[in-house]
């Protein structure tokens, strides 16, 4: 079993969403832990504001075919890819880190994801899972997120957010 570190984003009937895409994972996958839910401005084009969130799961699927789950969850959810890379999504939940495996697959798979870097994904991240390693710098989550150029970005939690 591989553990996998997931980012979790909507800003289209967030919470419905958020909400469903976890009782997913956790219908599908062992030992799943979920993040607080923060409230984030859209970070590359001008939209409604994001709830974000985290996960991390067991899994017995490799990358590739985790990521294939992962986007048929976000197209059972309406997710359509016709528009701008960056916009209004009703989900979004991309593989970030999985084990300590560095993964330059087909298409746009890649992980580490380069957006782990962006405070939305960072911070629920290491505070999920804060010994996590990034391979490429093999330094762990704390690490990455205590020296982040964007530890002063207005994260909102959200109060009374149930992840189920």
């Amino acid at each position: 079993m591989a553990r996998a570190c997931l980012s979790l984003g909507s800003n289209l009937d967030p919470e419905a969403h958020l909400r469903a895409a976890i009782a997913a994972l956790r219908a599908r996958f062992d030992g799943v832990q979920v993040s607080a839910v923060y409230r984030t401005r859209a970070v590359g084009f001008d939209g409604g504001d994001f709830l974000n969130a985290a996960a991390v799961v067991e899994t017995d699927l490799e990358p590739e075919a985790l990521d294939a789950w992962l986007h048929a969850l976000e197209d059972a959810h309406g997710r359509d890819r016709s528009g701008p890379r960056y916009g209004d999504r009703t989900l979004d939940v991309d593989l970030v880190l999985y084990d300590e495996r560095i993964v330059d697959g087909p298409g746009h798979l890649r992980v580490p994801r380069d957006e782990l870097r962006h405070a939305f994904v960072l911070r629920p991240l290491a505070e999920l899972a804060p010994d996590m390693v990034e391979p490429r710098s093999g330094r762990t989550l704390a690490q990455l997120w205590a020296d982040s150029p964007e530890r002063d970005v207005a994260m909102e939690a959200v109060p009374g957010f149930e992840a189920g």
